[in-house]
């Protein structure tokens, strides 16, 4: 493989992996895709990587347990901030391990109150290995192996004294395992990427206005698609869908009804190199306001901005 092909294909492996961390990452505290997904991927020529990344999301509305959405009530909105730090190593030729430490904020409002809260989210080690690459054969796609676990690192949103609004809940306040497949091929300038997850979370024992139940998530199951094209310059773009979807919990041994879970997000992201070691990133995300696209989730729109620096 040519020095400029291989430069293509990391430049779209890239952008890929930041469509599709933007696709999981909003809202921490509810979702469980992220445990396999990091946006500090290394590229064919990188051995370690360092990075930040910023995102903000605005909450719209929201969707009921059958799929209606409902804008915010007049008086009532929802900021999620999110910084990211991370990094990665590779250990093999086709290897990687990332760890990713997130800090989330919230400020919510309603009619009577506003409230600004947040503290350390939920940590994630993630394990990636390349069975074989992307535009090495045209026959044979790029097809790699995703793990990763999640520690409840983060202050659950059952907490003991958490402020009235409760925006200094920033986890799940349970271990989350995931795994995951990704296919990804190139055509000349072009990648087209798939990637399948599924996520399981640790059972655990919920306090509510004083009563105590038993709760176990169902597991999450997340289809991400994208397809990414590099200029001439060498900046990139690239454009994902990806469809989220889990069943009813269980509460003390009983199935709750209508408490499963759908979210469908849509993202545009971008990445600029600007020398070997250095390169940008940024998205656009949403989970577009239409009815019977989620369940159970809120209806936001958000931006990323990523400071990637790496090591060869």
């Amino acid at each position: 493989m040519s020095r400029r092909r291989s430069t293509f294909v990391e430049r779209l492996a890239a952008i890929t992996v930041l469509v599709g961390w933007s696709a999981h990452a909003n809202a921490q505290a509810c979702c469980a895709g992220t445990g396999a997904v990091t946006p500090g991927r290394l590229a064919l020529h990188e051995v370690a990587l360092v990075g930040v990344q910023l995102k903000g999301a605005a909450e719209l509305g929201s969707f009921d347990a059958r799929g209606q959405y409902e804008k915010a009530p007049v008086g009532a909105s929802e900021l999620n901030l999110e910084q990211d730090l991370f990094g990665a190593i590779r250990f093999l030729d086709r290897a990687q391990l990332a760890l990713l430490v997130p800090f989330v904020e919230t400020r919510r409002t309603n009619r009577a109150a506003s409230e600004f809260g947040g503290g350390l989210g939920d940590l994630n080690l993630s394990l990636r290995y390349d069975f074989t690459l992307a535009g090495a054969s045209r026959s044979v796609p790029g097809i790699a192996a995703l793990s990763g676990i999640t520690f409840p690192t983060g202050t659950p949103p059952d907490a003991e004294d958490l402020r009235p609004l409760a925006t200094d809940a920033t986890g799940i306040g349970a271990f989350q395992g995931s795994l995951g497949l990704a296919v990804e091929q190139v055509f000349g300038a072009w990648l087209v990427s798939a990637t399948g997850l599924v996520a399981v979370r640790s059972a655990r024992n919920v306090t509510t206005g004083g009563v105590t139940v038993h709760e176990r998530l169902a597991p999450q199951w997340t289809a991400l698609g994208a397809v990414a094209y590099v200029l001439p310059s060498e900046a990139a773009i690239a454009l994902s869908i990806s469809y989220a979807t889990e069943g009813n919990a269980v509460i003390d041994g009983a199935e709750a009804a209508g408490s499963g879970r759908r979210m469908t997000t849509v993202t545009l992201g971008g990445l600029l190199p600007l020398s070997d070691s250095w390169r940008l990133q940024g998205a656009l995300f949403a989970n577009p306001p239409f009815s019977d696209t989620s369940r159970n989730q809120t209806g936001f729109c958000g931006l990323s901005f990523t400071v990637v620096h790496s090591w060869t």
